[in-house]
């Protein structure tokens, strides 16, 4: 099976509860979304998947396209998992590609934690097909303010329901544009699944949108805190560190 990974390498987590955390990470090609803070956006999809070859360092590695499931998992092997938390699937949307994540899952074994999904959390679906393979989910909450796009409140509550089955945390990528009665809405849609969900405020780094001053911050942060338990404001690390 032809694998659409664009990257592959070690590197530390820069975003929610894992912050600081070895992974290595695999990232596929492509997205059902287009937000305006998106930092992975790709025009077409690459010639080569780039690997890095020492991390931190920046050296890339370049392999012709396309990989096979087993190519992509004997590149991942050679960074050692057993030194790596657990394996990233992120992108891109890697839940675009559910057949896929079934071939590849199972040959990424022996870190200690698993298999930890990056997700924009609107195709439960795709997530129903696989929830069985991974530890842990990191579901993003888009929120109409910063993305740019419509609300996806019917998709992130279906959606949480499939994902509550393994460990999960949501992302809210917020910014001063985020208004105190959006972030309630989606802290409600939150606990009626459950209120013990983790919840990470991450303030937006990307072009297009305002920027976070830390008295909003809390001031969201506080709204959300009226309806779950775990609430926390965590800006990205792994950019002010310069890794990838």
């Amino acid at each position: 099976m032809d694998c659409p990974v664009c990257e592959i390498f070690s590197s530390v987590q820069g975003e929610g509860p894992l912050v600081g955390c070895r992974q290595i990470f695999i990232r596929l090609y492509g997205c059902n979304l287009h937000c305006a803070y998106c930092d992975t956006v790709l025009s077409e999809e690459p010639a080569h998947c780039r690997v890095e070859v020492s991390p931190g360092q920046r050296n890339f590695k370049l392999l012709q396209k396309p990989l096979q499931v087993r190519e992509i998992a004997s590149v991942a092997a050679t960074f050692d998992l057993s030194l790596h938390h657990s394996v990233s699937l992120t992108g891109g949307e890697p839940l675009l590609r559910p057949s896929l994540l079934k071939a590849l899952i199972p040959l990424l074994r022996g870190t200690r934690r698993g298999i930890y999904l990056e997700t924009n959390g609107t195709l439960p679906d795709a997530l129903a097909e696989v929830i069985d393979l991974v530890d842990m989910v990191a579901m993003d909450f888009k929120l109409p303010s910063v993305t740019g796009l419509p609300p996806f409140w019917k998709e992130h509550k279906s959606f949480l329901k499939v994902a509550v089955l393994k460990k999960t945390f949501i992302k809210m990528v917020v910014g001063n544009e985020t208004p105190l009665d959006e972030i309630g809405e989606a802290a409600e849609l939150i606990r009626e699944t459950s209120s013990n969900i983790p919840l990470i405020l991450q303030p937006v780094t990307f072009s297009g949108t305002g920027g976070l001053t830390a008295e909003h911050a809390l001031s969201l942060q506080k709204r959300a805190l009226e309806r779950l338990e775990d609430v926390r404001v965590i800006p990205q690390v792994h950019r002010t560190m310069g890794c990838l």
